[in-house]
């Protein structure tokens, strides 16, 4: 399944124009401030904008288009949708609320069975509870589980975390974490939270007053140094790491990945556990030499691969190499001539372990 699309819609005085083109798996995030666009491109995919013209396409199949009078209706275009609010029937209980989304779809149709739900969302031990007798986090996973099972070609959500709590959203995003890595369902998920972006996407797709100002995979577009200004503080890289050991004694643990060695706070890892870790521009400072006297952790060799002016004409961004690993760092122009950086400089990247998420 690969998305094509080229849409626009009107709301009030504000006009959604988005232009592109969405992998066929995994985790598509849409990204911006409240007011960006991102709900309305949502709907949009959903078929649930009345004002949506343009052009749609998914897996060969055109869902809109206007030139055609092609617009196809939601309940034709296979997707589940999960909200802020988790939109629970209040009189039903959970076992009849998944009901509702199982019997939506013929046997040979489903993907998703009833217990492979109930297994991957861990919610067997709700079945006979009313909604109201749900956690937050719990009556999301619940809405979650009741979209899977009508079998959809793709998992539409939006900001379902928005409404919870920090420890409402510690608990839910594991599950999410989990559907990521175990169902072979496409999802576009719409957040302004970069955790969550970090955590769950593999693609994308960054909104600023209804445009589409940057799109790709996860870590090279973070990566951009021309994004544009009210993004600049989200640049940095994504690293793949593997936890090679815990220190008990101090609470890190210490990663292994491609640039060398991380240590992190401890965040309940465990050794052989693959993670994330989100490296921001502005938390990696650069030096000659490697500096022991410091309370900085983690110091990594690396070569100046190019430098590029920051939206702030104070500042620059430098784009390294760390071994294979890619780092940006965000510094001074006054530090970036004392140190005479060019490209090719050979340099030490600082990274404050609690800065890394």
């Amino acid at each position: 399944m690969r998305v094509r699309a080229n849409l626009t819609c009107g709301l009030g005085a504000f006009r959604l124009a988005a232009e592109l083109s969405l992998p066929g798996s995994g985790v598509t995030a849409l990204f911006g401030a409240s007011g960006s666009g991102k709900t309305s491109l949502l709907r949009c995919l959903a078929g649930l904008e009345p004002t949506a013209r343009g052009y749609l396409e998914v897996s060969g199949e055109v869902w809109l288009d206007s030139e055609r009078g092609i617009a196809r209706s939601t309940h034709l275009r296979g997707v589940g949708l999960v909200f802020q609010e988790a939109s629970l029937f209040a009189h039903l209980d959970v076992r009849r609320n998944l009901e509702f989304g199982l019997q939506r779809t013929p046997v040979a149709q489903r993907r998703l069975h009833w217990e492979g739900a109930l297994e991957l969302l861990g919610i067997a031990h709700l079945l006979e509870r009313l909604p109201m007798r749900l956690s937050g986090g719990e009556r999301q996973r619940v809405a979650i589980a009741r979209a899977l099972l009508a079998s959809p070609r793709m998992l539409l959500l939006d900001e379902p975390l928005a409404a919870l709590d920090q420890p409402r959203k510690d608990e839910i995003l594991p599950y999410l974490d989990r559907l990521h890595r175990e169902l072979a369902i496409p999802m576009v998920y719409v957040t302004h939270a970069m955790e969550e972006v970090s955590r769950l996407a593999d693609h994308l797709v960054l909104l600023e007053a209804g445009r589409v100002v940057a799109a790709g995979p996860l870590s090279s577009t973070l990566a951009r140094p021309d994004l544009p200004a009210s993004f600049e503080d989200e640049i940095g890289v994504i690293v793949q790491a593997v936890v090679a050991h815990v220190d008990s004694q101090y609470q890190l643990a210490h990663l292994s990945c491609a640039g060398g060695e991380l240590r992190v706070p401890q965040q309940g890892l465990k050794p052989a556990d693959g993670c994330r870790v989100r490296i921001r521009a502005r938390d990696v400072s650069l030096t000659l030499h490697e500096e022991t006297d410091t309370s900085i952790l983690n110091r990594l060799p690396g070569v100046v691969a190019a430098i590029h002016p920051s939206s702030h004409p104070a500042q620059v961004l430098v784009s390294l190499l760390v071994g294979e690993l890619p780092l940006v760092a965000r510094i001074t122009r006054l530090s970036c001539d004392k140190l005479q950086l060019q490209v090719g400089s050979k340099v030490w990247a600082q990274i404050k372990s609690a800065a890394l998420l």
